[in-house]
């Protein structure tokens, strides 16, 4: 079963594949200023809305058919290029348009010498990209 996609990466659950994420987090903010003002209370003003942000983590796992170097690559290649890809999870697609990974942090469990690395957890911060 399908459960979600980060561009071309597939977020998938069956009894010989699993890639999945978890630790799903969204940050919604808006800018304002603070503008003194003589003998009186400071006067608060709206200045606009910053990018969305949102982190999760992927879990890769061979011992669950998922190729962590495969994936790490496709993740390297994004942020490095700066490409613009789609969120979708389950049926929502998250996002006006877009999304560009800002960073990953990769957590290695578990490590062969034939193989590489067997089990990690990549920390994944994505933000809104918006069509210019």
């Amino acid at each position: 079963m399908i459960v979600g996609t980060l561009g071309d990466i597939v977020f998938e659950t069956s009894s010989r594949y699993i890639l999945t994420f978890n630790n799903f987090a969204q940050t919604v903010s808006a800018r304002y200023a603070t503008h003194e003002r003589h003998a009186t209370t400071a006067l608060t003003e709206f200045t606009g809305i910053d990018p969305e942000s949102i982190t999760f983590d992927i879990i890769m796992s061979a011992y669950l058919g998922a190729d962590p170097a495969a994936q790490l690559n496709v993740l390297r290649e994004y942020v490095r290029s700066g490409t613009a890809i789609s969120l979708v999870l389950g049926t929502t697609v998250y996002g006006d348009y877009r999304w560009v990974i800002t960073d990953y942090k990769v957590k290695a469990e578990h490590f062969s010498q034939s193989s590489g690395w067997n089990s990690v957890t990549c920390s994944v911060t994505l933000q809104e990209y918006l069509e210019s």
